[in-house]
């Protein structure tokens, strides 16, 4: 490993890998810095793990080139190996095996590991070192993962889809972790579909969709960047005949119903043009909320599509 921990710990330029006919990633440049979580968001199929398997040195790339830490995960696997702890969405284990005796297997692998005692106390699951991997629940088997991601004490860890299939108290306790983790001093790159995981965890979010990275940013700064759209909803005491009544007006973008609600986004100008245009009809908006623009609504404006909550 190089004496001087560079400011980026992981450089990613013009990434690109194909399996056979299947373009995985077309073209993704990325840095992650030394200290944050970053965080790869985007739908089925976008290239996330694909891209973070290249990192970790799992996969060959076609073109582009990866340094983590300065060094090449193909040329250096076995330095990466000690440097970078991967949890990987597809990670499983014995049925039959402890979990302790995962973890005790595990730190045999690393010349320098993590004490497996102290790991089990840390991420909660020392009342079940002696349990079966699968007779524990999601959460901790999720924590066991975890917790051989951080065996080999890496510099870095990659968390893939960390919170799937998990009900929400689990996924928040899973959340606490993480930023556990980073305070201990390890960088973080976590993999994600779900908008809420990413902005309350993230530092830097690169949406990746199509092979590509279509956005980077801190999470406030890429909700900044929709808010040119404004957008309120509310519900009409009085009838309203038409939506034309509503789209037809310079301000208006879009108009849409959810259920009683009706849901209008445009310019700045919007709140103040639809109450007066309701107000000249005799109209009048009940029960109205304007509304923050979201993760969800900035990959809306760039990929027009919504994947919160997408299955792998």
């Amino acid at each position: 490993m190089p004496e001087n921990q560079p400011a980026n710990l992981v450089v990613v330029d013009n990434l690109r890998k194909t399996y056979g006919a299947t373009v995985a990633v077309e073209d993704v440049s990325l840095t992650v810095r030394a200290g944050e979580i970053f965080g790869i968001l985007g739908p089925n199929g976008a290239g996330k793990t694909t891209t973070v398997e290249s990192i970790a040195g799992l996969r060959t790339p076609d073109a582009g080139t990866i340094r983590v830490l300065g060094l090449d995960p193909q040329r250096h696997r076995g330095e990466i190996t000690s440097l970078v702890g991967v949890q990987l969405q597809a990670s499983e284990l014995p049925d039959r095996i402890k979990a302790g005796e995962a973890l005790e297997l595990y730190a045999s692998f690393y010349p320098s590991p993590a004490d497996p005692a102290d790991l089990l106390e840390r991420l909660g699951l020392t009342k079940v070192r002696n349990t079966a991997f699968a007779k524990l629940s999601g959460g901790q088997q999720q924590r066991l993962s975890i917790a051989l991601a951080l065996i080999g004490n890496p510099k870095i860890a990659i968390l893939d889809e960390l919170t799937t299939g998990l009900d929400p108290q689990a996924r928040r306790d899973t959340w606490e972790l993480v930023k556990q983790i980073r305070d201990d001093g390890v960088t973080i790159i976590l993999v994600t579909h779900f908008m809420a995981e990413a902005e309350y965890l993230c530092d830097r979010i690169a949406i990746i969709d199509g092979g590509r990275v279509v956005a980077l940013d801190t999470p406030a700064g890429l909700v900044a960047g929709a808010r040119s759209e404004q957008r309120i909803s509310f519900r009409v005491a009085g009838v309203l005949e038409d939506d034309t009544i509503l789209s037809s007006l310079p301000a208006v973008h879009d108009v849409r119903h959810e259920g009683d609600r009706i849901v209008v986004t445009g310019n700045d100008d919007l709140l103040v043009s639809v109450v007066t245009e309701l107000a000249g009809r005799g109209l009048a908006p009940v029960d109205l909320h304007t509304e923050q623009a979201s993760l969800d609504d900035v990959f809306l404006a760039l990929a027009g599509r919504d994947f919160e909550g997408a299955d792998r």
